[in-house]
């Protein structure tokens, strides 16, 4: 068996973020190199990998998915823990192969080793190369280690797993002026204020989850004899489904419009790293449910109604092929994703990858 805290601590120590994980491109490869997958796939999306076990080109496909990329702060979300639970879910799907009692001969699996999640880029990257669609993808599964829960704890969302988010920015150009005649120009000063103000007014709105936050405002120059005429006003926003994203910015870019409007505004909008919401598949979460109580596992399970606020990437697949992501504990008093003390504990990599194969059984 290798040396899987090893390689979790050599992945920790060369942290690369989106569009650069070429240390844990090579490391997944060089270990592939010692095991018997059917086919290797290499820079998919970027510095993606994929390996798949099974020759029948018309036998259903079992797919699993880790992501590899940083955070600027290094593994502070643990991706590199991720990335070590598939390496061993191959060793053990290649022992499984080579026995004599082979329970996966019906299937193929695919394991994809995915770039660039942090920035909701790396799955559609992936998705373009073309490459799942040659397979018969039956169901799609990935995972997330989750701060706050008991370690190894299965963490299950019957629904939506995590929120549909997206950043937006508004530009709205109004007429510069002498400062000493603003009444000469159109200053979008007191629209921006406006606009946050009904910003906030979506927040719950509807009676389901509907999240708005400012994140950043620019009005003008620090030129004390010029009168501000153009501004840029940015929120983050979130819904718990892809519908309810749908219509959070169609009332957003609605309500920016009419208050534009009034001010004699022009206004231009960007979305910036725009994530689906993670819609499971029921019948997918049923069957992690049921894995997870294998005899031989017998996880403790934990079932959420309410989805997480964060995004993840992995949504892209769902809309594609039937799947499911769900969690699984990191412990209690774990610091939280994105803490500068966040580390991933080895502890999980073993549970993981037998839950993931309980799941391919």
């Amino acid at each position: 068996m290798i040396d899987y805290k090893e390689i979790r601590k050599a992945l920790h120590e060369h942290p690369q973020t989106a569009g650069n994980e070429l240390f844990a491109h090579d490391m997944i490869v060089r270990h592939l190199q010692g095991l018997h997958p059917d086919k290797v796939y290499t820079h998919v999306g970027g510095w993606g990998v994929i390996a798949v076990w099974g020759k029948d080109s018309q036998a259903p496909t079992i797919a699993f998915r880790a992501d590899t990329d940083a955070l600027p702060i290094g593994h502070r979300c643990g991706h590199d823990g991720h990335t070590t639970i598939l390496l061993r879910l191959a060793e053990l799907i290649d022992q499984t192969y080579d026995s004599h009692i082979n329970t996966l001969t019906h299937l193929r699996i695919l394991l994809l080793w995915q770039p660039a999640e942090e920035t909701g880029t790396g799955s559609r990257a992936v998705l373009e190369t073309g490459i799942l669609q040659q397979y018969n993808i039956m169901e799609f599964y990935g995972l997330h280690n989750i701060p706050g829960y008991p370690l190894g704890t299965v963490v299950l969302c019957p629904h939506t797993f995590a929120a549909a988010s997206t950043g937006v920015v508004y530009h709205l150009d109004g007429r510069e002026t002498h400062a000493s005649t603003p009444e000469l120009g159109i200053n979008p000063g007191m629209a921006i204020a406006e606009i946050i103000n009904r910003f906030n007014g979506f927040n719950g709105q509807g009676g389901e989850f509907r999240q708005s936050t400012l994140i950043c405002v620019r009005v003008g120059q620090p030129a004390f004899g010029t009168s501000a005429g153009h501004a840029e006003v940015m929120f983050t926003l979130r819904a718990f489904t892809n519908n309810g994203m749908e219509g959070l910015l169609a009332d957003a870019n609605s309500a920016v419009a009419e208050v534009a409007d009034r001010y004699g505004l022009t206004v231009s909008q960007s979305l910036v790293e725009p994530f689906h919401a993670t819609e499971n598949n029921g019948e997918c979460v049923e069957k992690i449910k049921v894995a997870a109580q294998h005899p031989t596992l017998n996880y403790q399970l934990q079932t959420k109604e309410t989805p997480f606020r964060w995004s993840e990437d992995f949504a892209e697949y769902l809309l594609e092929f039937p799947g499911a992501m769900f969690g699984i504990g990191s412990g209690e008093h774990h610091p939280e994703l994105h803490h500068p003390d966040y580390d991933f504990p080895d502890a999980l990599v073993e549970p993981a990858a037998r839950l993931f194969l309980q799941l391919a059984k």
